[in-house]
Formats: C-alpha cells, sequence, structure tokens
C-alpha cells in the first residue's frame, strides 16, 4: 500500500538548499568573528570548489561539515552555541545541532583535525591551516580535501571525488600527493568514472 507523502513542491526544495546555506553562513560567521581557527569541509567545500569550474555541476549537500582543532573545542562550542547551535554527541560524533527539534541532518558536524576519524587510516586529517577563503568562509584547500576524501571512501566521497573529476580539478596524477592506498583509491574511481 502506498503512502501519500504530501503534494511536490519546489519551494520546499528551495527552502531545504537555503536552510543549508543558512546554517553554513551563520556557524562559519560565528567562528570568524570568535577568531577560532576552522575550514569547511565535505560537500559544501566540495561544492565551492566545482563551482569555481562549473555552477552547473554544483551538487548540494544537506549537511555542513567543520575542521577544528581539538584544543578549540571549546571556544567553538561557545561560539555555536551563541549562534544558536545546540551541543550534541551521538555514534562518537560531535555536533551542533540547528535549534532544540533539530535532526542530526539539521547540525554542523565537527570533525578534528591531526586526527584520524576511524582507527587504521592511512592518514590523520589535515589542519586547518590547508585553507583558504571562498567568499564569507574557509574552505580546506583542494588537495587536503582530496585527501580526506579518499581516506574516507564511502559513497559520498567517491560521488564528491568523481565531481572534481569531472570539472577537471584533478586527475590520476593527483596520486602522486598520498600514499599508495589512496593514490590505489583515486586510479579505482579514474578508471570507473561512472561508477
Amino acid at each position: 500500500m502506498a503512502t501519500f507523502l504530501g503534494p511536490f513542491s519546489l519551494d520546499g526544495m528551495v527552502r531545504a538548499v537555503q536552510r543549508v546555506r543558512d546554517r553554513l553562513l551563520r556557524a562559519t560567521s560565528a567562528l570568524e568573528q570568535a577568531q577560532v581557527p576552522y575550514a569547511v569541509i565535505g560537500g559544501n567545500a566540495v561544492a565551492a570548489w566545482v563551482a569555481r569550474v562549473d555552477e552547473s555541476a554544483v551538487r548540494n549537500t544537506q549537511d555542513v561539515d567543520v575542521l577544528i582543532r581539538r584544543a578549540d573545542f571549546d571556544a567553538v562550542k561557545k561560539a555555536l552555541e551563541g549562534a544558536g547551535f545546540r551541543y550534541h554527541h551521538a555514534a562518537s560524533i560531535d555536533m551542533f545541532l540547528d535549534g532544540p527539534n533539530a535532526k542530526a541532518r539539521d547540525a554542523i558536524h565537527v570533525v578534528f583535525a591531526g586526527e584520524t576519524v576511524r582507527s587504521g587510516e592511512p592518514l590523520p586529517n589535515p589542519d586547518v591551516t590547508e585553507s583558504e577563503m571562498a567568499g564569507q568562509y574557509k574552505i580546506l584547500s583542494l588537495r587536503a580535501l582530496v585527501q580526506i576524501k579518499l581516506t574516507a571512501f564511502r559513497d559520498k566521497d567517491r560521488t564528491h571525488l568523481r565531481d572534481l573529476l569531472d570539472v577537471g580539478l584533478i586527475d590520476s596524477s593527483w596520486g602522486q600527493y598520498y600514499p599508495p592506498e589512496l593514490a590505489a583509491r583515486l586510479q579505482q574511481l579514474v578508471n570507473t568514472p561512472g561508477g
């Protein structure tokens, strides 16, 4: 039996994208004002890089990922809570929910610089200094972002890497910057562009 999900709404799609952008800008503005080092990573950073080459190739993302130093966590917490976010820890993930009724998808997800996300990863996360301004906020440098994506290598990371490959920001020569395990992952994507 089919479930009625409600009418299709283009306005709802636009609002969803705008909410992510607003969340990103509020969080990064709070971190900038508090002078806390950070870098936007994940889908928003990939989108910023892709947009430099081809805006029509930009993929929307549902969450906001920020790289910080663990030593700055208290300053980050103070800045984000001051901007209306609420700290929450679940399933080994530190996040700041966007309001009292928010879900994990409505959050700023924190990743720690210089640490691995899962044990056994070939490289720790890069430092926040490997970043540059992208309009109103800092994003991770392309080389460091590719490193994180190759290290995590989940479905969405492979999709993001393919987006970077598709617009010509990276190619197989980038394997030289990473350990053999990560270079092999990149080559795998180059060899199978459609998935």
